[in-house]
């Protein structure tokens, strides 16, 4: 099962046999003042800056969502896809809530974006997943219906199948279809790590989608979060994720090491060339 993604000039792979896809997500504005308060004055030099770095740090593809309060998306996504775009030449996932935001972007993106996301919510499956179709896009599912987001693998796994479906009969093919199976704090639920994982195992065996998640969600409210997030990462690789959403440059060693030890980075190259770049960068830091 192969999802292909591509800008203007550049096409990602995921898939099984692929090396682990790494979908860069600083360019949104939760939790960042600095980029909220630039995103309603429709400064886009944030966001510059910010594909820029990610693309410097590794990331396969970037995430680009501008909902912030006080902001029309329907006007500014489009802007901020264009200004990426220019800037960098990877792939774009594109972020919203709003189908009429989603829409706007994907007019004037050039490629096949992915689109982030649609739910297993009736009013999502319904909006969404004609604009996939409409524009030969791939989609994030995210395991939510219209109960809420469950928490044990058996409800995962009934809303991943119902995504699927209704996707499939929608004219939007499986390759096209990345499930979400929606990473939880451990600190708060101590069995929500098993419970994701499980979910990893399920969705693959008898779906056979690509998988994704959030890597740093795991960790929220405790101490030492990176350790706890690059465990997960090696976990869920391991498990089935073939691509993960995250800071590209918290994130990507990680990918790096659970890639070679899975067999996918043959003779070490891209480990022992990302391991070359770091050290080039520390000298040159170093000299300056």
């Amino acid at each position: 099962m192969e999802t292909i993604l591509t800008s203007l000039t550049k096409e990602v792979i995921i898939g099984d046999n692929q090396p682990t896809v790494l979908i860069g997500e600083r360019i949104n504005p939760t939790g960042k003042k600095k980029l909220s308060e630039a995103l309603k004055l429709g400064d886009l030099e944030i966001v510059r800056r910010e594909a820029l770095a990610q693309v410097e740090a590794g990331a396969d593809i970037l995430d680009i969502n501008v909902g912030t309060f006080g902001v029309n998306e329907v006007t500014l996504l489009p802007k901020a896809i264009q200004t990426v775009a220019e800037a960098v030449d990877i792939p774009l996932c594109i972020d919203s809530a709003f189908p009429e935001a989603l829409e706007a972007a994907l007019k004037i993106y050039s490629g096949k974006a992915l689109i982030n996301s649609v739910t297993g919510e009736e009013h999502s499956l319904a909006k969404v997943l004609p604009l996939a179709k409409k524009y030969n896009s791939a989609i994030i599912g995210l395991l939510q219906d219209d109960e809420g987001i469950p928490k044990d693998s058996e409800r995962r796994l009934a809303i991943a199948h119902k995504v699927v479906m209704r996707a499939e009969a929608a004219g939007v093919p499986r390759e096209n279809i990345i499930i979400d199976c929606m990473t939880f704090a451990v600190g708060a639920d101590p069995g929500s790590g098993q419970a994701i994982i499980e979910a990893i195992r399920k969705i693959k065996a008898e779906l056979g989608v690509n998988l994704t998640a959030g890597a740093s969600n795991i960790s929220f409210g405790l101490p030492r979060r990176n350790l706890l997030n690059n465990a997960f990462v090696v976990m869920a690789i391991a498990a089935g994720i073939t691509c993960l959403i995250g800071d590209a440059a918290k994130v990507r060693p990680s990918c790096l090491a659970a890639d070679l030890i899975l067999g996918r980075d043959k003779r070490a190259r891209r480990y022992v060339a990302d391991y070359r770049k770091h050290q080039s960068m520390k000298k040159q830091s170093s000299l300056e």
